[in-house]
């Protein structure tokens, strides 16, 4: 006759342990496991235990209580994010309206100084001359830099040798410091 193997072995147990649950005899390992009341009723029993439960239901409020907080502070911080970005776009689009007022502001400008630069050319050059001996150097060699060259070199001829030559050198230096590279 053979011997039984491991396997049978552990067949006879499981059916011996399904028999003693059956028969009612591990009922209240059943119960326990169904009904978490039951397991705390029949642990407080033991020594500590009731302390033990008392530190666990602590530990989770306080667990529950974090989680809430960390669930506002990140409901607040998307907000903020929120917010943030708004304003950004805010900014961006100020910042958008800035430059279109300034390109108007430059546009209007140069439209302004190319009339009076075209005032200008159109005086006879000895009154333009007169005018011009009047006007601050700088001021003066802006308006003759942005002439046609023959009513500039109208204009020039009339004005004093000597202012003259003072808007020659404004002219000539205007670029100087102009990086090459």
């Amino acid at each position: 006759m053979r011997r039984p193997g491991p396997l049978s072995l552990v067949t006879v147990m499981f059916l011996a342990s399904a028999a003693i649950r059956l028969a009612g005899w591990g009922g209240s390992a059943l119960a326990l496991e169904a009904s978490p009341a039951l397991v705390e009723t029949s642990c407080t029993s033991l020594p500590g235990a009731a302390e033990l439960l008392a530190n666990l239901r602590d530990r989770e409020a306080r667990v529950v209580e974090t989680e809430r907080a960390l669930t506002a502070r990140k409901e607040a911080l998307d907000r903020a994010e929120m917010d943030v970005r708004q304003q950004l776009a805010r900014l961006a689009a100020a910042e958008d309206s800035l430059d279109a007022r300034i390109a108007a502001s430059r546009q209007a400008s140069e439209a302004d100084l190319a009339r009076l630069t075209a005032v200008y050319e159109a005086m006879k050059p000895k009154e333009a001359a007169l005018l011009f001996e009047e006007m601050e150097p700088d001021f003066a060699a802006g308006f003759l830099a942005r002439m046609r060259p023959e009513a500039a070199a109208s204009l020039m001829a009339g004005l004093n040798p000597r202012t003259a030559y003072s808007f020659s050198v404004l002219l000539a230096g205007r670029n100087a410091l102009a990086p090459v590279e």
